[in-house]
């Protein structure tokens, strides 16, 4: 492969010579051939959103001449456009200040520019890394900003709109069975009666809840460290930088973001993230729930509850003709364990912080975008290949119903809980219907059984209120 020469401050180095990439990315690259975890392109994107803003703020303070400005708005709008991903080839698993991924960054803004000044990467070229692209900032400062900005974004572009979907069409499944009566379970044990649509409006509430700690959780990333340059005392970097850039990000992407208060915090601490993505948990433990929920009454088709049908979407065995399995709960549960684990990660990375850096920051974004990315994917696999073709079965509800011995708790304001213990232990050691036992004991009539013990009256007020 044809290479040409780049160099940085420790020398000369080959790159090849149809990538954008410079010196301090090309030494990386070959210096961490570590795992396939490449660092992520939220990530990368955010970066090059602070470095437009940075741009355009340098340039009102005086310090960057419009032809520079230009330039690296231009290549950033550019890469920005989804067409140069394969110019970021570094692993997560590098410097744990992202340093390096921030070179990268600028070393692509920079040779793109270059070629769309000169049409050529020929030296001398009019933007450099360090001294334009990288203006006012450190590492330091700009790569937990990004990690801020790319966290905005996949919270409020992908987690949220798939939870709120996926809520949208529980709410209306719960409106739909709010009159189907069918037995409760505790323990996984019988206990007394609800309806289908008070069940599934449990879960419809448990993702509302989600949501409100997702967003909450959001608003605490809305904040971001640059303007702290390298230890977070804004060495280099005007007055006032951070709070400019900030604004200037807000009007460019239509988000929210503010200048951290303290930059020292935003350096060497990621509590934000920690809280934001024990959000992710939350949902991720209510998704395990509510999938494992479905796939428990959906067993079956015969032998197990049987009480919801869900969709038929590929053969479940590779042996036994005909069976479905509950596939896409076997996803999303996996996909929570898998964010757990993150959740781990994440909160021994963030306690890592040494005196004015921590340097664990690109495995705490590696994981809380992958959690971000696997819950969004996993609920929408989920709501539209499992959720939208769920329907009851009520013919098994039904027999589930009249079957169970709980029913005898309609029995306790008449009788008292001895009473209605003694009869249910009865129906259950001799094979009998509970208005058999009761009338065998001489407790009930079978008329006053009748009168006492309905199923319908035993639910409660049917509202639905899925937490909106």
């Amino acid at each position: 492969m044809r290479q040409r020469v780049e160099h940085d401050t420790m020398g000369e180095i080959g790159v090849a010579e149809d990538r954008l990439w410079g010196a301090q990315t090309e030494r990386s690259r070959r210096n961490f051939s570590i795992g396939q975890e490449r660092m992520p392109l939220e990530l990368l994107y955010g970066l090059i959103r602070l470095k437009r803003a940075c741009a355009q703020v340098n340039l009102q303070k005086g310090k960057l001449s419009p032809e520079l400005r230009d330039l690296i708005v231009a290549a950033c709008d550019d890469l920005l456009g989804g067409s140069y991903e394969e110019e970021f080839p570094l692993a997560v698993w590098q410097t744990g200040s992202g340093t390096q991924s921030n070179m990268n960054v600028n070393e692509v803004i920079a040779n793109r520019a270059a070629l769309l000044a000169n049409g050529n990467l020929e030296q001398p070229r009019p933007v450099h890394p360090n001294d334009h692209v990288n203006m006012s900032q450190s590492s330091n400062d700009i790569f937990p900003a990004a990690m801020h900005v790319a966290a905005v974004f996949s919270l409020e572009d992908r987690l949220l709109p798939a939870l709120d979907a996926l809520h949208t069409t529980l709410c209306t499944k719960a409106r739909e069975f709010k009159g189907l009566v069918k037995i409760g379970r505790t323990h996984l044990q019988d206990a007394t009666p609800l309806t289908l649509g008070q069940e599934i409006s449990g879960w419809a509430a448990m993702l509302a809840s989600s949501s409100e700690q997702l967003r909450q959780g959001l608003e605490q990333v809305r904040s971001l460290a640059v303007g702290g340059t390298a230890v977070g005392t804004g060495l280099n970097a005007p007055k006032g930088f951070g709070e400019a850039v900030a604004a200037e990000l807000s009007g460019e992407t239509g988000k929210i973001f503010y200048s951290l208060t303290n930059k020292f915090h935003g350096l060497t601490g990621h509590d934000q993230l920690v809280f934001a993505h024990g959000a992710i948990k939350g949902l991720a433990a209510n998704m395990m729930k509510i999938a494992n929920d479905v796939r428990w009454l959906a067993s079956g088709p015969r032998c197990g509850l049987g009480e919801l049908s869900i969709p038929a979407n590929e053969p479940g065995s590779s042996i036994m003709p005909g069976k479905v399995n509950p596939t896409q709960s076997e996803a999303v549960t996996m996909v929570a364990a898998q964010v757990f684990g993150n959740d781990s990660t994440i909160g021994f990375a963030a306690s890592q912080g040494n005196f004015e850096l921590n340097v664990f920051k690109p495995v705490i974004i590696y994981n809380f975008l992958q959690s971000v990315t696997l819950m969004a994917d996993s609920i929408n696999s989920f709501h539209h290949n499992c959720v939208v073709g769920i329907t009851p079965l009520p013919q098994h509800m039904e027999a589930h119903l009249h079957a169970s011995l709980m029913l005898v708790t309609a029995l306790n304001p008449h009788i008292g809980y001895e009473k209605a213990a003694a009869i249910a232990k009865k129906a259950h050691q001799e094979h009998l219907s509970l208005k058999e036992a009761a009338v065998a004991m001489g407790v009930l009539s079978g008329e006053e059984f009748d009168q006492k013990v309905r199923a319908e009256n035993m639910i409660g007020e049917i509202e639905i209120n899925c937490g909106e």
